[in-house]
């Protein structure tokens, strides 16, 4: 059995802030690419000039699809990860409010100003002769709110782990704590492999009515709901067992092992069934009666639960860097995931007349946005008083 740590110690772990900030960055230029795909992903899309080649939307799908399937619920593992403790400092009152600050008012912002303003940009250069009023009612999904809406959806998550919490305090204060259930007492491959079949039956079940990318009022991703309790779960588990410090070895080779096969199965499987051209090919994967749904969504549930154990052991090993460079990076993380949006849309509005191929737009987008973020995220944390609360 592993070794219980305390959820309630306070400490900076190197690692998980530059493994933050690795994602935020790896995000912001896969944002920048899908803004060009035909399948489409990011919501430049519903304006874009030119698209991918459907080779090389294929390639980019070989490449990079497999981590879209499992980063956001990374997020969401490190989140429950650090929960605990963050709980046991300031109670279920303090940490709800507190979430509600540093989750809600961005996501609040984003969707009532931010967003639909730089979309209204969007569709201006487009040439679409709309007013900002026009396409904050009429673009759908309704009071949507790009990438905020990870925050919107770890707000509620977060607010239910508040009020679970609270109702076992309460039951405590009653005298029933023997009815309380303290968690697992211990996490090994079968726990994983019990979660993995979870999750893939849930998404599978939910995409029969939300399919994959389908649309709802506030851009809930109801789709990926599944994936993100289930890692924030996880996360909250795995906190007792000190893995934010060190993941058991065995289980982080495991892990590694079953992504690397998953991953290597796809271009096989793609090439064995002659996926072409995702664009017209992927109905079927994304929800409904179809063994085709079924396969994508175990395919995601390998990857989001086996694959964030995995990733969270490499940045235990290799990112432990300190550097300033570093700790500006991690330091300006989520600042830079909030502002990418503006970056991003700004950049492709700029590369707009200019008669390129779609790949070349999107390695330029990526390519200056990245940087431009993370700069502009420290700046607004160092030079702003917007950094006490994030």
């Amino acid at each position: 059995m592993a070794t219980m740590a305390s959820a309630t110690r306070v400490e900076r772990l190197p690692h998980v802030d530059n493994l933050r900030a690795v994602m935020v960055a790896w995000i912001i230029a896969g944002h920048a690419l899908l803004g060009y795909s035909a399948i489409g992903g990011w919501p430049y899309d519903e304006v874009q000039e030119t698209t991918f080649h459907p080779r090389s939307e294929l390639a980019m799908a070989v490449v990079v699809g497999p981590t879209a399937l499992f980063v956001i619920g990374t997020f969401f593992f490190i989140a429950g990860l650090f929960a605990p403790a963050a709980m046991a400092r300031k109670g279920p009152a303090k940490f709800a409010g507190d979430r509600v600050v540093r989750l809600g008012v961005p996501f609040l912002l984003f969707a009532l100003l931010v967003w639909p303003l730089f979309m209204w940009f969007a569709y201006l250069a487009a040439g679409y002769r709309v007013s900002f009023w026009w396409e904050f009612t009429h673009r759908h999904p309704f009071l949507d709110s790009g990438p905020l809406w990870f925050a919107e959806i770890l707000l509620y998550v977060s607010l239910a782990y508040a009020a679970l919490v609270w109702a076992k305090d309460r039951a405590r204060a009653e005298g029933k704590a023997d009815d309380v259930d303290e968690g697992p007492t211990e996490i090994g491959g079968r726990q994983l492999a019990t979660l993995i079949a979870l999750v893939a039956v849930a998404s599978f079940l939910v995409r029969l009515w939300f399919p994959a990318q389908s649309k709802q009022v506030l851009d809930l991703h109801v789709w990926q709901w599944p994936q993100c309790v289930a890692m924030f779960g996880l996360g909250v588990a795995a906190a007792r067992f000190g893995w934010a410090k060190r993941v058991p070895e065995r289980l982080r080779r495991g892990c590694g092992v079953a992504v690397v096969f998953t991953i290597l199965s796809l271009p096989v499987y793609a090439w064995t069934v002659g996926l072409s051209n995702l664009a017209d090919d992927a109905a079927p994967y994304q929800g409904g009666w179809h063994w085709e749904a079924l396969l994508l969504a175990t395919v995601e549930a390998i990857l989001v639960v086996a694959g964030s154990v995995w990733v969270l052991g490499l940045a235990q090993d290799r990112l432990q860097r300190e550097s300033p460079l570093w700790r500006r990076c991690a330091r300006g993380s989520f600042a830079a995931f909030v502002l990418q949006a503006p970056v991003l849309l700004t950049l492709a509005i700029l590369l707009r007349p200019f008669d390129l191929p779609a790949e070349a737009k999107a390695i330029a987008v990526g390519g200056i946005g990245v940087p431009v973020c993370f700069w502009l995220g420290w700046q607004l944390i160092e030079r702003t008083r917007v950094g006490r609360y994030l």
